[in-house]
């Protein structure tokens, strides 16, 4: 005998849902959960500019009331990357008052993203721009000397995003460009020309109506100056040529959106830093071609598996330019296409590419 049975089953406690302790939550007065607000009530804005964390957007964009406001972003994009030229989905505060603070909750799906890296072997991106249609390449025709490579790399970056380029020679007063640009013959590529006393703003202004373009460049080759030009109240800072290293000085900080304001209609300048190299680690090779249009068609002709190098065999671009039917300019560019697939074709054959 046990001293169990010392027990009636008459004895047992009785024990209810009342009897059961529950320990408070000592940080919040509901369970967390990882379902998210849909933000039914949320605004659409574009982001004109990034500071410090803080991202200023232009809210009901082309209504009257339209107006600029200071935003935040949400917890849930910490590691989303937010830049000029997006379309942000924002809630809370939008008046634009003083001292108020929207949060940015989401963003619309991008039409574009203009990417660089800070060398050809490096696959880490830096995003510039979301959601551009064009880019307008400015380069000097002296002081500082023109770098058809840099222009080259920029074509490759806009094709590969599918935007527009455009190719502004500024500085035509001190050199002429002809030599330069004719390293670009045949491409399908529209070019202004632009001095001091004869700057194009009424034809680079048109091609700007209705448009979102990016503007690039080196430092130093009057890129602030023409953006001043045809945003008078944008006021970006100009800088000036180092007369000892022919180098640019960085004035633009930051990329910033700017509205475009014509006879003929509006649209959007977005600002860059200048830059003095452009890596292309980010692009598919398979992409290169496709800045030289005039390449492109004869290599239409090549071989299956054509690589387009000096030692590919048959390769019917090295035989149109030894023939001389790809015009003066036509070596030039070849020998510009085959060093950026050098480039590539060097990664891929380093450990780890």
């Amino acid at each position: 005998m046990s001293w169990l049975d010392d027990f009636d089953d008459d004895d047992e406690p009785e024990f209810d849902e009342t009897d059961v302790r529950v320990r408070p939550n000592p940080k919040a007065n509901r369970p967390r959960t990882k379902r998210r607000p849909a933000h039914s009530d949320a605004r659409i804005a574009r982001v004109l500019g990034v500071d410090r964390g803080r991202y200023t957007v232009l809210v009901d964009e082309d209504e009257p009331d339209e107006r600029t406001v200071l935003a935040a972003r949400a917890r849930e994009l910490r590691k989303t990357a937010i830049v000029t030229g997006d379309r942000a989905r924002i809630v809370g505060d939008a008046s634009g008052d003083e001292g108020t603070l929207a949060r940015i909750v989401g963003l619309e799906e991008r039409t574009s993203l203009l990417r660089r890296s800070a060398d050809d072997t490096d696959q880490v991106e830096r995003v510039i721009v979301a959601n551009a249609d064009q880019m307008l390449i400015v380069v000097a025709a002296a002081d500082p000397e023109p770098r058809p490579r840099l222009v080259d790399r920029y074509l490759v970056a806009a094709l590969d995003a599918g935007i527009r380029p455009l190719l502004v020679v500024t500085k035509t007063d001190l050199a002429d460009p002809a030599e330069f640009l004719s390293h670009f013959d045949g491409l399908d590529l529209e070019v202004f020309t632009s001095g001091r006393e004869q700057m194009p703003l009424e034809r680079i202004g048109a091609a700007l109506v209705s448009h979102s373009t990016v503007f690039v460049g080196h430092s130093g080759v009057g890129k602030s100056t023409l953006v001043n030009a045809l945003v008078p109240d944008a006021r970006r800072a100009i800088g000036h040529v180092n007369v000892v290293t022919g180098r640019g000085r960085h004035t633009s900080s930051s990329t910033v959106s700017l509205r475009y304001r014509g006879d003929d209609g509006n649209g959007w300048v977005i600002d860059t830093p200048g830059v003095r190299s452009f890596g292309l680690g980010h692009v598919d090779p398979a992409n290169i071609l496709r800045a030289f249009t005039d390449l492109a068609e004869v290599a239409e002709e090549c071989p299956r598996g054509c690589t387009h190098l000096p030692d590919a065999p048959d390769c019917a671009i090295v035989e149109a330019v030894e023939e001389g039917r790809l015009g003066p300019g036509g070596a030039a560019r070849l020998d510009s296409l085959q060093r950026l697939l050098e480039t590539f074709a060097e990664k891929s054959q380093k450990p780890g590419a």
